[in-house]
């Protein structure tokens, strides 16, 4: 599906005031992800100067209250736990799944037809708006 353009008069929801307003709050909030950030990393390097590197910690200063939490993650790597558990005799453990890049290979090649997979592909649409200004000449 292509977008397509309307005339100026004819887009009531759209004018050029929130085009570049717009502009100026995307901008204003890029600024400020920044500043954020700094801030971010400063309190991070204090935590880690006064309680050690991924340690939870906090802080009270006057009538504010700063804490650092600590998140973990954990994930198998897949090859190095699929061999595992192979070893292990364990294969019940294992999930198979699609190689969507040897799919679409497959596909490129004319080895498999978009009628062999009737049924397997879910597609999904997102909307993105992006805002840009021209120089007008």
């Amino acid at each position: 599906m292509r977008g397509f353009k309307l005339k100026q008069d004819e887009g009531h929801l759209i004018t050029r005031e929130k085009l570049a307003q717009y502009m100026e709050l995307s901008q204003k909030k890029k600024d400020i992800e920044s500043q954020l950030d700094a801030l971010k990393k400063d309190f991070n390097q204090h935590f880690d100067q006064s309680v050690g590197k991924l340690v939870k910690g906090d802080l009270m200063i006057s009538d504010y209250k700063v804490q650092r939490q600590i998140r973990t993650t954990e994930k198998f790597d897949q090859e190095v736990t699929v061999h595992r558990l192979e070893e292990l005799n364990l294969t019940d453990l294992i999930q198979k799944k699609p190689d969507e890049g040897k799919i679409k290979s497959a596909l490129n090649l004319r080895l498999l037809s978009e009628a062999d997979l009737e049924g397997c592909i879910s597609t999904s649409f997102s909307q993105a708006i992006y805002v840009k200004q021209i120089d007008s000449k």
